[in-house]
């Protein structure tokens, strides 16, 4: 008899079979890994083994660099934060790889312009995946970290922009991307903080998304404390960042330096400043002036609103240490700051800080409750002196509280003049342009309504003769003069002495000297 063999051959070819199985199911791994993923097998739960400790991850998107600059994230250093033994799985996905990629190439560029070196301590602001934290280290600038408000360890940690956990003149490098910049909530402390950590001749880059020259200029003067390097345009990450400016500054040292700064933001002189050309060039498109007298002033004014084009409507104004109201001659809270400002003005998404002047007791009451709003109860004017104003209606003017309210007051001698006849009133003015040059500055982003009953011919050349006109970045003039009555047709008012055309000169000397002023009603 022949011996039995069917059973034992049976299961030698069932473990043939699971085994040549098991060599498939590796080797199809390992083609996806090494074909599709561009990895090595240190990913994820697919590994059949650990990471020891010493490992060095050499960057698995081998594609992203040129062969000749591949690096290495080495799991420890002075500096740099240890790797997991678990690579994170967010930076095996096409999405980080892209960024990645983009950055890379970005980054190796400024070292062949010599903005960034291998040996910089470099940090990436702001910075939610550490994609760009991630190229620095792949091309050999090892001791490169980044902050977030949430961390990802080891790339990022905690920290924010305006407030970064690192002391005095740490960096050598330290890069912006994504539009950080003008996204920041607190674009001051932002600046300051950016100042702070940065070496002297440190260099800084930003990636935005405006184009405009405004902005651009904004963002120089907001960065005061560097000298531009150079700009240009880039292509986008993504469809949320098409297009990319790429801003490269260097933070100035030196007592010469530094002086140069102050000159450079006090203006020409004490008292003088230069309007720059691309504020002229905002004019030129800026709606026209109305040539002609209106027989309907009170119609024609309001309707002429209506074509206003807003500075905010034209350009970024993302790249402002602060954003301010002034409203000149406020009135009552909800006036012009509610019914226009609050409701009307393109603000960008942006918090202003709101200051209302108004001389008029009787309004005063109403903004002890208001908050973002700082109340002036004086009287803007030329210089700090009593002032004797008088409660003067316009006929058919409905009277509201004793006639004050609903009139108009208006200065008629200052304290050391003549008397007035008429319920005269006694109110402290101030320095109006003095004032403004110790609130604000050229690196906030100024927005101002002006209605004082005439006193605008006395307030706009003091703002020129002291250069605060240069702080302004928009205003809203309502201009007064002897203008038809709504009560009475064919009657002029005679509350003003000024014609339309000395207005209109006003309105046209102030577009000429490169203010965008708008004619208000």
């Amino acid at each position: 008899m022949e011996p039995i063999g069917g059973k034992p051959s049976f299961l030698r070819n069932i473990l043939v079979r699971l085994f040549l199985f098991c060599v498939f199911v590796i080797a199809l791994r390992f083609a996806y890994v090494v074909t599709i993923r561009g990895e090595s097998c240190d990913v994820g739960d697919f590994c059949f083994f650990a990471l020891p400790e010493n490992f060095s991850v050499v960057s698995g998107v081998g594609q992203l660099t040129k062969p000749s600059s591949s690096a290495v994230i080495m799991s420890s250093g002075n500096s740099a934060p240890s790797t997991p033994k678990k690579i994170p799985d967010l930076w095996t996905t096409e999405g980080f790889q892209k960024s990645v990629q983009f950055y890379s190439s970005v980054f190796q560029d400024l070292i062949s312009e010599a903005v960034l070196s291998p040996n910089f301590k470099t940090l990436c602001v702001d910075t939610a995946t550490g994609a760009d934290v991630f190229a620095l280290r792949e091309i050999g600038v090892e001791d490169s970290i980044g902050i977030s408000k949430k961390g990802f360890k080891p790339l990022v940690i905690s920290g924010q922009g305006f407030k970064q956990p690192f002391g005095d003149e740490t960096f050598d490098f330290v890069f912006c991307g994504g539009g950080v910049v003008e996204k920041s909530v607190r674009p001051g402390d932002f600046v300051a903080e950016i100042g702070r950590t940065l070496k002297p001749e440190g260099f800084l880059v930003v990636h935005t998304g405006a184009n405009d020259t405004y902005s651009f200029e904004s963002l120089l003067g907001l960065f005061n404390f560097c000298r531009l390097v150079k700009s240009k345009d880039i292509g986008g990450l993504d469809s949320e960042m098409p297009f990319i400016r790429e801003i490269v500054l260097q933070k100035i040292s030196g007592e010469g330096s530094l002086n140069r700064l102050i000159e450079k933001s006090s203006g020409d002189s004490v008292n003088k400043c230069s309007v720059p050309s691309y504020k002229q060039d905002l004019i030129k498109i800026a709606e026209p002036l109305i040539e002609e007298e209106p027989k309907k002033p009170w119609i024609t004014l309001k309707k002429n609103a209506q074509k206003i084009k807003y500075l905010p409507s034209m350009v970024d104004i993302s790249f402002k240490s602060r954003y301010i109201y002034v409203d000149v001659g406020a009135r009552s809270y909800g006036s012009s700051i509610v019914s226009w400002f609050k409701k009307q003005y393109p603000k960008q998404n942006k918090t202003f800080e709101i200051y209302a002047i108004e001389a008029d007791k009787t309004f005063h009451e109403q903004y002890k409750s208001k908050k973002g709003v700082t109340l002036l109860p004086y009287a803007a004017w030329v210089k700090n002196e009593t002032l004797f104003f008088e409660i003067n209606e316009d006929p058919g003017h409905k009277e509201v509280e004793k006639g004050r309210g609903m009139g108009r007051i208006q200065p008629v001698q200052t304290s050391d003049g003549s008397t007035s006849s008429g319920n005269v009133d006694q109110i402290q003015g101030f320095d109006f342009a003095d004032w403004l040059k110790n609130t604000v500055s050229e690196r906030d982003y100024v927005v101002m309504k002006m209605d004082v009953e005439g006193t605008e011919f006395d307030l706009i050349p003091r703002l020129f003769e002291t250069g605060a006109i240069c702080l302004i970045d928009e205003l809203f003039l309502e201009c007064h003069y002897n203008r038809w009555q709504k009560c009475c047709p064919g009657e002029r008012s005679a509350k003003y002495e000024k014609t339309y055309g000395q207005c209109l000169n006003l309105f046209t000397s102030l577009r000429k000297s490169g203010v965008l002023v708008h004619q208000w009603w």
